[in-house]
């Protein structure tokens, strides 16, 4: 009886030391991110003309639930950026310009700096492949041939029109569009068909980048509870207002 009662308290112990080892590690994998939610504010939408001069980042899972967020101006020549923000658009929308006119002022991060900035983010909240489970690893070894187990798992481009928002991010993200999948998850294309079902969400027009882009997580939220699409992982319930 004694020896089974100190087998006992020992196996207690132990168990209790593995359960407090084994909690961060568990969260650490659990909350990686998966989805990449981006928008930015440019100066117009002709790439290789005009300039990005807000970003807003919000890293999920699949359940949309954050992980980690990120928003920086990019400084940009003054006059430039007070030149391009003219117009009707700007002028139906003067306190984004002027927020975005600020903001320049008070900026110091160019381009190439947000840029790192960036790929900093995503190698420390985004998921590795050997984070996956078996199953997702043997999806991704299959499109990528033999991958180092400690580089990313596949990146995926989130937000509205993310398409537009991708055509500057080649031209001045370069390092972070390295680490992006080919696949994107594109709200407005769900827009086009919950619209045409008579399904209306009424989307802020912030104009300003972090604002957005919670803005495209809601939205998909509400499209995807009024088709009662379950998620495989858990349940997510859209936020009441």
């Amino acid at each position: 009886n004694g020896w089974a009662t100190s087998w006992m308290k020992t196996a207690a112990i132990t168990s209790k030391i593995w359960d407090q080892m084994k909690a961060p590690w568990y969260n650490v994998i659990m909350n990686k991110a998966r989805l990449l939610w981006i928008d930015l504010e440019m100066t117009g939408l002709k790439p290789g003309e005009d300039k990005i001069v807000e970003v807003g980042v919000i890293a999920t899972d699949w359940d949309f639930n954050e992980i980690a967020r990120y928003e920086s101006a990019v400084k940009v020549p003054q006059d430039f950026l007070e030149a391009r923000l003219t117009g009707e658009f700007w002028d139906k929308n003067p306190e984004s310009r002027d927020a975005l006119i600020n903001g320049n002022c008070n900026a110091h991060k160019i381009a190439a700096l947000v840029d790192a900035e960036l790929v900093d983010f995503a190698r420390e909240n985004f998921a590795k492949i050997e984070d996956l489970s078996a199953d997702e690893q043997k999806q991704v070894l299959k499109k990528c041939g033999e991958a180092n187990p400690c580089a990313l798992a596949p990146i995926y481009l989130a937000g509205n029109s993310i398409h537009q928002d991708q055509k500057f991010i080649v031209l001045e993200f370069p390092h972070l569009q390295k680490l992006l999948h080919y696949r994107q998850l594109d709200v407005s294309s769900w827009k086009l068909i919950m619209e045409n079902r008579g399904i209306i969400f009424a989307k802020p027009e912030d104009h300003r980048a972090m604002a957005d882009i919670e803005g495209s997580i809601a939205e998909l939220k509400f499209y995807l509870n009024r088709g009662n699409f379950k998620s495989k992982n858990s349940n997510f319930s859209e936020e009441k207002k």
